[in-house]
């Protein structure tokens, strides 16, 4: 999955593509590099993001998803807490709801995601994006993020929702051991069964073991894709996707081959 933030104040790459255009070439680019869904964001989700209002949100994503679906096949997925939002994307050509809120933000996106019968995504975050970092506390942080999801998968499948993914949130109300049990735990949400999606891509707790800033975190974030991958996830949302593609498939070949030859 690759990540298009069509947003001034994303933490690594806001203010990047501050046109359409700049950014449908990007998501292009990241099609050609081997992107199998483009995730096109309006409204940054960083640890002290200030909300945007529901319209500048429309006004970012709207011709940006317009254009995609002109020119490439590759599914899209609108990542909003939005139901306004969500309903106008997918008119216009989306084909997924990647929500950071798992549908708690706004009571009508079950309701928008149920009606056009797409694929959700549902994040586990603790607390909002302006607050999630402020003191985020857990007793267990596996049992509390997993007993959260299954609560938000029973909400889904009883308004009808079907297609369902869930996300462990990495960084979203997370502290920096927290990041790492999940990490390390992943195959804990496998019974729940639905694919997981995991982001890491360039995320502070990479900062905090490496010591590189945000655009210095590529090598770091490779490694954590890698073993989350090991660790059952089926999808990584990932700024960088042709060096992540690369890195995936050199570790499940080597792990496909050691599995024949026993």
């Amino acid at each position: 999955m690759g990540i298009v933030n069509v947003t001034p104040d994303s933490f690594s790459d806001g203010g990047r593509f501050p046109t359409p255009q700049d950014a449908i070439a990007h998501a292009v680019l990241l099609a050609g590099e081997g992107a199998d869904i483009l995730d096109i964001g309006g409204e940054s989700t960083r640890p002290g993001a200030v909300p945007v209002t529901t319209d500048e949100e429309i006004r970012r994503v709207l011709p940006v998803i317009e254009g995609l679906w002109r020119v490439t096949d590759v599914p899209i997925s609108i990542d909003t807490r939005k139901a306004a939002v969500a309903d106008l994307a997918l008119r216009a050509g989306a084909d997924i709801v990647n929500d950071v809120s798992a549908l708690c933000y706004d009571a009508a996106m079950a309701g928008v995601a149920e009606s056009h019968d797409v694929p959700v995504i549902l994040m586990h975050a603790q607390g909002t994006p302006e607050t999630m970092q402020d003191a985020p506390v857990y007793a267990d942080v596996l049992r509390e993020v997993r007993d959260f999801l299954e609560e938000r998968l029973l909400f889904a499948r009883a308004r009808g929702i079907t297609r369902l993914l869930i996300d462990p949130g990495i960084g979203f109300g997370k502290r920096h051991e927290d990041n790492l049990a999940l990490l390390r735990e992943l195959h804990s949400f496998l019974d729940l069964g639905v694919p997981l999606v995991v982001g890491t891509s360039r995320k502070s707790f990479l900062g905090r073991i490496t010591g590189r800033a945000a655009d210095e975190r590529l090598a770091g974030s490779i490694a954590s894709g890698v073993v989350a991958c090991l660790h059952g996830a089926s999808i990584l949302r990932v700024h960088d996707v042709r060096e992540t593609r690369d890195a995936v498939l050199v570790a499940e070949t080597i792990g496909r081959v050691a599995a024949e030859a026993h």
